[in-house]
């Protein structure tokens, strides 16, 4: 169980202390079926995900590791390699055997080393967990992790105030809690593949509950349940929880590519799936596009 939750506050010094190791990704301003629309272009990031942000943000927390140990479904894993890379602390991630290799290429090149272990993030989290001599780093359940992904969209209201909801693709919840504390009263949209939706269940169920897996987007939010932390923090905040389908996830990752030239993995393209379902309410919502990591390329 999480003891400490972090805060607004938490998100500002994130982005004081992260700000030499990561880009500041643009906003891009576009119409859509006559409709205005802002994309965070989040998938530009070094590492190709937003994972970088909480990685280096916690991997600056406190008293520098030795060594990092992690557990990822890919970007995670790719986002501890690149921080611990530019920080000078060897790593080491652990993935599902199934991890796309995409991402297992891209964790070796990053630096670090890579053991695929068991059939799913669980059993690859359990594996990290039990070793010893090194910080084990997780993927979402840590307050310093969250504060570096709220700076995404830290950056969006700083850039586009005029934005009333910020919409991000969910697994185990860091990315949306990071994103609830940073837009003050805005709604914090939260989208998931019908079929991967922890944050969904858990606030069905009052907490979190274990969910099944099974999507196009499974590699990147694939967490079989939300994080205490995410959860204590969504649970309070303005949230607005979607489910989407997933053809309607890849129609929407086609789309991005052939109406912007943005390729992104299908995680990146469930906002915008929710909002072309009219699955959300908002005047002017910003989509996050999370990440670009995947071994699908347009034709």
């Amino acid at each position: 169980m999480t003891t400490s939750l972090p805060a607004a506050a938490d998100v500002a010094a994130a982005a004081t202390a992260i700000r030499p190791y990561v880009r500041r990704t643009p906003l891009m301003r576009v119409t859509v079926d006559g409709r205005p629309l802002v994309l965070k272009l989040e998938h530009l990031q070094l590492g190709g995900s937003f994972k970088l942000r909480g990685a280096t943000n916690a991997l600056l927390s406190g008293e520098r590791p030795g060594r990092v140990v992690t557990a990822s479904g890919g970007n995670h894993g790719l986002g501890v390699a690149t921080a611990a890379r530019l920080l000078g602390i060897p790593a080491t991630v652990y993935t599902p055997r199934s991890v796309p290799e995409a991402k297992a290429r891209r964790i070796i090149a990053a630096g670090a080393e890579l053991i695929r272990h068991g059939d799913t993030y669980a059993e690859a989290a359990d594996a990290a967990r039990a070793v010893t001599g090194a910080r084990y780093l997780p993927a979402y359940d840590d307050p310093a992790v969250i504060a570096g992904q709220g700076t995404v969209a830290a950056e969006v209201v700083e850039e586009a105030p005029e934005v009333d909801a910020v919409v991000v693709a969910a697994g185990g919840g860091g990315l949306a809690a990071g994103t609830a504390l940073a837009i003050g009263d805005r709604a914090c949209v939260v989208a998931e593949p019908e079929h991967c939706r922890s944050v969904h269940a858990a606030l069905e169920a009052g907490g979190p509950v274990d969910v099944p897996v099974d999507s196009v987007a499974a590699s990147a939010l694939g967490a079989t349940r939300i994080g205490e932390a995410p959860f204590a923090v969504l649970s309070t905040a303005r949230t607005v929880p979607v489910l989407v389908p997933d053809a309607e996830i890849v129609a929407a990752r086609d789309r991005l590519w052939e109406d912007f030239r943005l390729a992104v993995e299908p995680a990146a393209a469930v906002p915008l799936a929710a909002w072309l379902g009219g699955r959300f309410d908002a005047e002017l919502p910003c989509l996050v596009l999370c990440g670009a990591n995947a071994d699908w390329s347009p034709s």
